[in-house]
Protein backbone atom coordinates (compact mmCIF):
# COMPACT_ATOMS: atom_id res chain seq x y z
CA UNK A 1 0.00 0.00 0.00
CA UNK A 2 1.38 3.46 -1.01
CA UNK A 3 1.88 5.91 1.77
CA UNK A 4 2.50 9.65 1.84
CA UNK A 5 6.12 8.94 3.01
CA UNK A 6 6.47 6.71 0.02
CA UNK A 7 5.94 9.16 -2.35
CA UNK A 8 8.92 11.25 -3.81
CA UNK A 9 9.07 14.46 -3.00
CA UNK A 10 8.76 17.32 -5.76
CA UNK A 11 10.04 20.41 -4.68
CA UNK A 12 10.68 22.11 -7.92
CA UNK A 13 9.44 21.93 -11.88
CA UNK A 14 5.84 20.41 -10.89
CA UNK A 15 4.39 22.29 -13.86
CA UNK A 16 4.17 18.87 -16.21
CA UNK A 17 2.89 16.72 -12.83
CA UNK A 18 0.34 19.42 -12.04
CA UNK A 19 -0.62 19.53 -15.86
CA UNK A 20 -0.57 15.65 -15.94
CA UNK A 21 -2.65 15.54 -12.96
CA UNK A 22 -5.49 17.48 -14.32
CA UNK A 23 -5.36 16.32 -17.43
CA UNK A 24 -6.38 12.56 -15.62
CA UNK A 25 -8.96 13.97 -13.51
CA UNK A 26 -10.56 16.43 -15.01
CA UNK A 27 -9.55 19.54 -13.28
CA UNK A 28 -8.60 18.12 -9.45
CA UNK A 29 -5.82 17.48 -7.30
CA UNK A 30 -5.80 14.39 -5.08
CA UNK A 31 -4.49 15.67 -1.51
CA UNK A 32 -3.05 13.60 1.34
CA UNK A 33 -4.41 14.11 4.74
CA UNK A 34 -2.49 17.34 6.41
CA UNK A 35 -2.20 16.42 10.44
CA UNK A 36 -1.63 19.13 13.17
CA UNK A 37 -0.83 18.86 16.83
CA UNK A 38 -1.29 21.10 19.11
CA UNK A 39 0.92 20.96 22.73
CA UNK A 40 -2.19 22.40 24.99
CA UNK A 41 -5.30 20.57 23.92
CA UNK A 42 -6.64 17.01 24.61
CA UNK A 43 -7.52 15.66 21.01
CA UNK A 44 -11.16 14.82 20.94
CA UNK A 45 -10.82 11.34 18.99
CA UNK A 46 -13.18 11.90 15.93
CA UNK A 47 -11.19 12.94 13.21
CA UNK A 48 -10.67 8.77 12.13
CA UNK A 49 -6.63 8.69 12.92
CA UNK A 50 -6.43 5.53 14.31
CA UNK A 51 -5.53 5.58 17.76
CA UNK A 52 -2.17 4.53 17.74
CA UNK A 53 -1.12 7.88 15.80
CA UNK A 54 -2.89 10.31 18.15
CA UNK A 55 0.71 11.32 18.84
CA UNK A 56 2.57 10.67 15.78
CA UNK A 57 4.41 13.79 16.38
CA UNK A 58 5.69 12.57 19.61
CA UNK A 59 4.34 13.40 23.15
CA UNK A 60 6.23 16.46 23.64
CA UNK A 61 4.52 17.81 20.36
CA UNK A 62 0.86 17.14 22.00
CA UNK A 63 -1.59 15.04 20.46
CA UNK A 64 -3.42 15.56 16.55
CA UNK A 65 -6.63 17.01 17.08
CA UNK A 66 -6.55 19.10 13.78
CA UNK A 67 -6.58 17.83 9.74
CA UNK A 68 -5.97 21.08 7.55
CA UNK A 69 -8.04 21.19 4.11
CA UNK A 70 -6.42 22.52 0.85
CA UNK A 71 -3.79 24.33 3.24
CA UNK A 72 -0.77 26.60 2.13
CA UNK A 73 -0.45 28.01 5.53
CA UNK A 74 2.46 26.66 7.23
CA UNK A 75 1.03 25.83 11.28
CA UNK A 76 2.53 28.20 13.65
CA UNK A 77 3.56 25.40 16.40
CA UNK A 78 6.64 25.33 18.43
CA UNK A 79 9.18 22.92 16.71
CA UNK A 80 7.07 22.34 14.30
CA UNK A 81 8.18 20.04 10.44
CA UNK A 82 9.42 21.99 8.10
CA UNK A 83 5.83 21.19 6.08
CA UNK A 84 3.57 21.04 9.03
CA UNK A 85 0.43 22.28 8.24
CA UNK A 86 1.10 22.04 4.13
CA UNK A 87 -1.19 20.09 2.39
CA UNK A 88 0.15 17.97 -0.45
CA UNK A 89 -1.11 17.03 -3.45
CA UNK A 90 -0.70 13.30 -4.75
CA UNK A 91 -0.45 11.84 -8.04
CA UNK A 92 1.32 8.52 -9.50
CA UNK A 93 4.82 8.16 -7.18
CA UNK A 94 5.18 11.63 -6.64
CA UNK A 95 3.57 14.24 -4.06
CA UNK A 96 4.22 18.13 -3.94
CA UNK A 97 2.61 20.63 -1.79
CA UNK A 98 -0.57 22.61 -2.65
CA UNK A 99 1.40 25.50 -1.99
CA UNK A 100 4.41 24.97 -4.52
CA UNK A 101 1.58 23.55 -7.02
CA UNK A 102 -0.32 27.30 -6.84
CA UNK A 103 3.07 29.04 -6.93
CA UNK A 104 3.93 27.18 -9.91
CA UNK A 105 0.73 27.50 -12.13
CA UNK A 106 -1.11 30.68 -10.18
CA UNK A 107 -4.42 31.58 -12.16
CA UNK A 108 -4.35 27.99 -13.89
CA UNK A 109 -5.33 26.68 -10.56
CA UNK A 110 -7.19 29.40 -8.21
CA UNK A 111 -8.30 31.70 -10.81
CA UNK A 112 -7.15 35.04 -11.94
CA UNK A 113 -8.78 37.22 -9.69
CA UNK A 114 -7.66 35.76 -6.47
CA UNK A 115 -4.42 34.85 -7.75
CA UNK A 116 -3.86 38.71 -9.18
CA UNK A 117 -4.87 40.17 -5.42
CA UNK A 118 -3.20 37.45 -2.95
CA UNK A 119 -0.72 35.71 -5.17
CA UNK A 120 -1.04 32.71 -2.75
CA UNK A 121 -4.41 30.51 -1.67
CA UNK A 122 -5.05 32.87 0.75
CA UNK A 123 -7.65 30.56 2.86
CA UNK A 124 -8.16 27.07 4.33
CA UNK A 125 -10.19 24.97 6.34
CA UNK A 126 -9.58 22.32 8.85
CA UNK A 127 -11.46 20.01 11.31
CA UNK A 128 -10.89 21.40 14.73
CA UNK A 129 -11.75 18.28 17.26
CA UNK A 130 -11.03 18.33 21.11
CA UNK A 131 -12.10 16.34 24.33
CA UNK A 132 -12.81 19.78 26.40
CA UNK A 133 -13.27 23.31 25.41
CA UNK A 134 -10.05 25.42 24.31
CA UNK A 135 -8.78 28.41 25.73
CA UNK A 136 -10.95 31.91 25.25
CA UNK A 137 -8.79 33.53 22.58
CA UNK A 138 -9.38 35.82 19.39
CA UNK A 139 -7.11 36.11 16.43
CA UNK A 140 -5.40 39.13 15.44
CA UNK A 141 -7.01 41.62 12.98
CA UNK A 142 -5.37 42.40 9.79
CA UNK A 143 -3.79 45.62 10.92
CA UNK A 144 -2.54 44.56 14.32
CA UNK A 145 -0.84 41.12 12.65
CA UNK A 146 0.80 43.18 10.57
CA UNK A 147 2.77 44.72 13.41
CA UNK A 148 4.48 41.11 13.23
CA UNK A 149 4.74 40.48 9.76
CA UNK A 150 1.71 38.32 9.84
CA UNK A 151 -2.00 38.72 8.30
CA UNK A 152 -5.04 38.38 10.18
CA UNK A 153 -7.60 35.64 10.88
CA UNK A 154 -11.17 35.41 10.69
CA UNK A 155 -12.84 32.11 10.57
CA UNK A 156 -15.95 30.14 10.89
CA UNK A 157 -17.59 27.09 11.77
CA UNK A 158 -20.09 24.45 11.12
CA UNK A 159 -20.51 20.94 12.86
CA UNK A 160 -20.68 18.34 10.78
CA UNK A 161 -23.36 15.60 12.17
CA UNK A 162 -21.24 12.52 10.56
CA UNK A 163 -18.32 13.54 12.73
CA UNK A 164 -20.44 14.45 15.90
CA UNK A 165 -21.97 11.25 17.44
CA UNK A 166 -20.84 12.38 20.58
CA UNK A 167 -20.26 15.69 21.92
CA UNK A 168 -17.42 15.34 24.17
CA UNK A 169 -16.99 17.37 27.50
CA UNK A 170 -18.30 20.59 27.11
CA UNK A 171 -20.44 21.19 23.80
CA UNK A 172 -21.06 24.90 24.52
CA UNK A 173 -18.51 27.88 23.56
CA UNK A 174 -18.27 30.84 25.28
CA UNK A 175 -18.24 33.78 22.76
CA UNK A 176 -17.55 37.60 23.27
CA UNK A 177 -18.33 39.31 26.21
CA UNK A 178 -21.67 40.23 28.03
CA UNK A 179 -22.51 43.56 27.43
CA UNK A 180 -21.68 46.34 30.24
CA UNK A 181 -18.51 44.66 30.50
CA UNK A 182 -15.52 47.40 30.63
CA UNK A 183 -12.06 47.38 29.65
CA UNK A 184 -10.85 47.51 33.38
CA UNK A 185 -12.44 44.27 33.79
CA UNK A 186 -10.88 42.13 31.56
CA UNK A 187 -7.51 43.99 32.23
CA UNK A 188 -8.05 43.00 36.02
CA UNK A 189 -8.44 39.28 34.48
CA UNK A 190 -4.88 39.88 32.54
CA UNK A 191 -3.07 40.92 35.79
CA UNK A 192 -4.43 37.59 37.47
CA UNK A 193 -2.85 35.33 35.39
CA UNK A 194 -0.61 33.97 37.36
CA UNK A 195 -2.45 33.35 40.42
CA UNK A 196 -4.83 30.62 38.99
CA UNK A 197 -8.04 30.88 37.07
CA UNK A 198 -8.26 34.12 35.96
CA UNK A 199 -11.78 34.68 36.16
CA UNK A 200 -11.97 35.79 32.14
CA UNK A 201 -15.36 33.36 31.39
CA UNK A 202 -16.96 35.40 34.21
CA UNK A 203 -17.48 37.81 31.85
CA UNK A 204 -18.90 35.98 28.80
CA UNK A 205 -21.60 33.68 27.92
CA UNK A 206 -21.61 30.49 26.42
CA UNK A 207 -24.00 29.31 23.92
CA UNK A 208 -24.57 25.59 23.10
CA UNK A 209 -23.26 23.99 19.86
CA UNK A 210 -25.94 22.17 17.76
CA UNK A 211 -24.45 19.68 14.82
CA UNK A 212 -25.76 20.87 11.67
CA UNK A 213 -25.33 24.85 12.49
CA UNK A 214 -22.39 26.99 12.65
CA UNK A 215 -20.83 30.90 13.40
CA UNK A 216 -18.84 33.57 11.64
CA UNK A 217 -16.45 35.04 13.68
CA UNK A 218 -14.22 38.06 13.03
CA UNK A 219 -10.65 38.79 14.54
CA UNK A 220 -10.58 40.11 17.56
CA UNK A 221 -13.85 38.59 19.05
CA UNK A 222 -13.40 36.04 21.95
CA UNK A 223 -14.37 32.65 22.06
CA UNK A 224 -13.83 29.58 23.25
CA UNK A 225 -14.86 26.77 21.23
CA UNK A 226 -16.43 23.96 22.76
CA UNK A 227 -16.20 20.11 22.33
CA UNK A 228 -17.95 19.96 19.01
CA UNK A 229 -15.67 18.42 16.05
CA UNK A 230 -15.20 22.14 14.13
CA UNK A 231 -14.90 22.56 10.07
CA UNK A 232 -13.64 25.55 9.99
CA UNK A 233 -13.42 27.55 6.45
CA UNK A 234 -10.86 30.84 7.93
CA UNK A 235 -8.43 32.61 6.43
CA UNK A 236 -4.58 31.50 5.43
CA UNK A 237 -3.28 32.47 9.14
CA UNK A 238 -2.06 30.86 12.20
CA UNK A 239 -2.14 33.99 15.20
CA UNK A 240 -4.19 33.57 18.00
CA UNK A 241 -3.90 35.77 21.83
CA UNK A 242 -4.87 33.29 24.66
CA UNK A 243 -7.31 35.27 27.41
CA UNK A 244 -7.82 32.74 29.95
CA UNK A 245 -5.23 31.28 32.13
CA UNK A 246 -6.53 27.79 33.09
CA UNK A 247 -8.94 25.40 31.04
CA UNK A 248 -10.10 22.15 32.81
CA UNK A 249 -7.02 22.45 35.67
CA UNK A 250 -4.19 22.92 32.93
CA UNK A 251 -2.68 25.66 32.93
CA UNK A 252 -1.98 28.18 29.79
CA UNK A 253 1.07 29.44 29.38
CA UNK A 254 0.89 33.65 29.50
CA UNK A 255 3.38 33.28 26.50
CA UNK A 256 0.34 32.41 24.24
CA UNK A 257 -1.24 35.52 25.04
CA UNK A 258 1.10 37.69 23.41
CA UNK A 259 2.71 35.44 21.27
CA UNK A 260 1.47 37.49 18.12
CA UNK A 261 2.54 40.87 19.49
CA UNK A 262 5.35 43.22 19.53
CA UNK A 263 7.72 42.51 22.77
CA UNK A 264 7.92 45.74 23.57
CA UNK A 265 3.98 45.12 23.70
CA UNK A 266 3.97 42.52 25.97
CA UNK A 267 3.20 43.72 29.54
CA UNK A 268 0.90 46.40 27.82
CA UNK A 269 -2.75 45.79 29.10
CA UNK A 270 -3.77 48.83 27.33
CA UNK A 271 -2.40 47.88 24.15
CA UNK A 272 -3.13 44.19 24.88
CA UNK A 273 -6.76 44.93 24.89
CA UNK A 274 -7.05 47.76 22.53
CA UNK A 275 -6.45 44.43 19.90
CA UNK A 276 -10.24 42.99 20.86
CA UNK A 277 -12.97 44.83 18.60
CA UNK A 278 -14.46 45.80 21.66
CA UNK A 279 -17.82 46.38 19.96
CA UNK A 280 -18.44 43.12 18.25
CA UNK A 281 -17.34 41.93 22.02
CA UNK A 282 -20.15 43.28 23.69
CA UNK A 283 -22.97 43.28 20.82
CA UNK A 284 -26.42 42.87 23.17
CA UNK A 285 -27.63 41.01 19.38
CA UNK A 286 -24.33 38.83 19.45
CA UNK A 287 -25.95 35.63 18.26
CA UNK A 288 -28.54 37.45 15.58
CA UNK A 289 -24.73 38.97 13.81
CA UNK A 290 -23.02 35.78 14.13
CA UNK A 291 -24.54 32.06 14.36
CA UNK A 292 -25.60 30.23 11.34
CA UNK A 293 -27.77 27.55 9.85
CA UNK A 294 -27.43 25.58 6.26
CA UNK A 295 -29.76 27.78 3.44
CA UNK A 296 -30.22 25.90 0.23
CA UNK A 297 -28.86 26.94 -2.69
CA UNK A 298 -31.55 25.84 -4.76
CA UNK A 299 -34.72 23.37 -4.63
CA UNK A 300 -33.29 20.14 -6.17
CA UNK A 301 -34.40 17.50 -4.25
CA UNK A 302 -36.75 16.07 -6.81
CA UNK A 303 -33.54 15.59 -8.60
CA UNK A 304 -31.88 13.25 -5.52
CA UNK A 305 -29.42 16.45 -3.93
CA UNK A 306 -29.40 19.03 -2.15
CA UNK A 307 -26.58 21.74 -2.05
CA UNK A 308 -26.69 23.90 0.62
CA UNK A 309 -24.84 27.26 1.84
CA UNK A 310 -23.51 26.14 5.33
CA UNK A 311 -20.75 29.46 6.02
CA UNK A 312 -22.14 32.61 4.63
CA UNK A 313 -21.89 36.44 5.30
CA UNK A 314 -19.58 39.15 5.46
CA UNK A 315 -16.66 40.36 8.00
CA UNK A 316 -16.09 44.27 7.89
CA UNK A 317 -18.33 44.20 5.32
CA UNK A 318 -15.96 41.75 2.89
CA UNK A 319 -17.21 38.30 2.30
CA UNK A 320 -14.09 36.21 2.83
CA UNK A 321 -15.00 32.85 2.89
CA UNK A 322 -17.76 30.81 2.33
CA UNK A 323 -18.81 26.98 1.92
CA UNK A 324 -21.14 24.76 1.08
CA UNK A 325 -22.21 21.21 2.06
CA UNK A 326 -23.69 18.75 -1.02
CA UNK A 327 -25.21 15.54 -0.14
CA UNK A 328 -26.48 13.01 -2.69
CA UNK A 329 -28.55 10.71 -2.56
CA UNK A 330 -27.71 6.76 -3.33
CA UNK A 331 -27.45 6.36 -6.88
CA UNK A 332 -27.43 10.51 -7.82
CA UNK A 333 -25.47 11.69 -10.88
CA UNK A 334 -25.52 15.44 -10.82
CA UNK A 335 -23.38 18.04 -12.10
CA UNK A 336 -22.50 21.23 -9.69
CA UNK A 337 -21.57 24.52 -11.21
CA UNK A 338 -19.32 27.17 -8.51
CA UNK A 339 -17.68 30.36 -9.49
CA UNK A 340 -14.08 29.42 -7.92
CA UNK A 341 -12.01 27.03 -7.03
CA UNK A 342 -12.85 24.99 -3.78
CA UNK A 343 -11.49 22.60 -1.26
CA UNK A 344 -13.48 19.08 -0.76
CA UNK A 345 -13.67 16.91 1.67
CA UNK A 346 -15.66 14.13 1.92
CA UNK A 347 -18.15 13.79 5.43
CA UNK A 348 -19.67 10.41 4.19
CA UNK A 349 -20.21 7.62 1.88
CA UNK A 350 -18.62 6.89 -1.71
CA UNK A 351 -19.05 7.62 -4.92
CA UNK A 352 -16.93 9.81 -8.53
CA UNK A 353 -15.99 13.07 -8.65
CA UNK A 354 -14.95 13.88 -12.64
CA UNK A 355 -12.90 11.09 -13.14
CA UNK A 356 -11.79 10.90 -9.14
CA UNK A 357 -13.23 8.25 -7.24
CA UNK A 358 -14.53 9.63 -3.63
CA UNK A 359 -14.52 7.18 -0.51
CA UNK A 360 -14.85 8.54 3.24
CA UNK A 361 -12.54 6.43 5.22
CA UNK A 362 -13.41 4.83 8.47
CA UNK A 363 -9.89 4.76 10.30
CA UNK A 364 -7.00 6.08 8.87
CA UNK A 365 -3.26 5.69 9.69
CA UNK A 366 -0.88 8.78 9.95
CA UNK A 367 1.22 8.46 6.78
CA UNK A 368 -2.13 6.43 4.60
CA UNK A 369 -3.55 8.26 1.67
CA UNK A 370 -7.17 8.67 1.26
CA UNK A 371 -9.74 9.33 -1.23
CA UNK A 372 -11.63 11.77 0.64
CA UNK A 373 -10.00 15.39 -0.03
CA UNK A 374 -9.75 17.29 -3.48
CA UNK A 375 -8.69 20.87 -4.41
CA UNK A 376 -10.43 21.60 -7.46
CA UNK A 377 -9.49 24.05 -10.32
CA UNK A 378 -11.66 27.48 -11.08
CA UNK A 379 -12.06 25.97 -14.56
CA UNK A 380 -12.74 23.00 -13.51
CA UNK A 381 -15.45 24.43 -11.13
CA UNK A 382 -17.03 27.25 -13.71
CA UNK A 383 -17.45 23.78 -16.60
CA UNK A 384 -19.31 22.14 -13.49
CA UNK A 385 -18.18 19.09 -11.88
CA UNK A 386 -19.95 15.19 -12.33
CA UNK A 387 -20.71 14.35 -9.03
CA UNK A 388 -21.84 10.69 -8.76
CA UNK A 389 -23.21 8.65 -5.87
CA UNK A 390 -22.22 4.99 -6.30
CA UNK A 391 -23.95 3.28 -2.82
CA UNK A 392 -27.10 1.79 -2.84
CA UNK A 393 -27.67 2.57 0.48
CA UNK A 394 -25.81 5.77 1.76
CA UNK A 395 -25.60 9.60 1.11
CA UNK A 396 -22.87 10.87 -0.09
CA UNK A 397 -21.76 14.43 1.69
CA UNK A 398 -19.15 16.33 1.20
CA UNK A 399 -18.27 19.86 2.63
CA UNK A 400 -16.17 22.43 0.45
CA UNK A 401 -15.01 25.71 0.75
CA UNK A 402 -13.92 28.95 -1.36
CA UNK A 403 -12.03 31.76 -1.39
CA UNK A 404 -12.78 35.19 -1.13
CA UNK A 405 -15.36 37.51 -3.28
CA UNK A 406 -16.35 34.14 -5.34
CA UNK A 407 -20.16 33.49 -4.34
CA UNK A 408 -21.36 37.61 -4.31
CA UNK A 409 -24.64 35.64 -4.77
CA UNK A 410 -24.07 33.68 -1.08
CA UNK A 411 -27.19 34.67 1.37
CA UNK A 412 -26.86 36.95 4.11
CA UNK A 413 -26.35 37.03 7.58
CA UNK A 414 -29.46 35.65 9.30
CA UNK A 415 -30.42 34.35 6.29
CA UNK A 416 -31.84 31.04 7.69
CA UNK A 417 -34.50 32.68 9.67
CA UNK A 418 -36.35 33.88 5.79
CA UNK A 419 -39.05 31.21 5.44
CA UNK A 420 -39.03 31.99 2.04
CA UNK A 421 -35.71 29.93 2.04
Amino acid sequence: MKTVTSLKKVETKIRSLVDAALEKSGGLLRLAPCWVPRSFLQPGRRLKLHPDDLYAYGLDRGGIDERWFGSTTPAANENRTPDEGLSYCVFDDARFTLANAVQECGAEIIGESIWTRFRRWPVYSKFFDNMGPIPHHMHQSEEHAKLVGQEGKPESYYFPPQHNTVGNNFPYTFMGLEPGTTKEEVKRCLENWNKGDNGILDLSKAYRLKPGSGWLIGPGILHAPGSLCTYEPQWGSDVFSMFQSLVEGREISRALLVKDMPPEKHFDLDFIVSELDWESNVDPRFKDNHYLEPVPVAETRSAGYIDRWIVYGKINGEQLFTAKELTLEPGTKCTIRDNGAYGLIVVQGSGKMNRVTLDCPKLIRFTELTEDEVFCTESAAKAGVVFENTSEVEDLVALRYFGPGVNPDAPEMGAHRDKAL
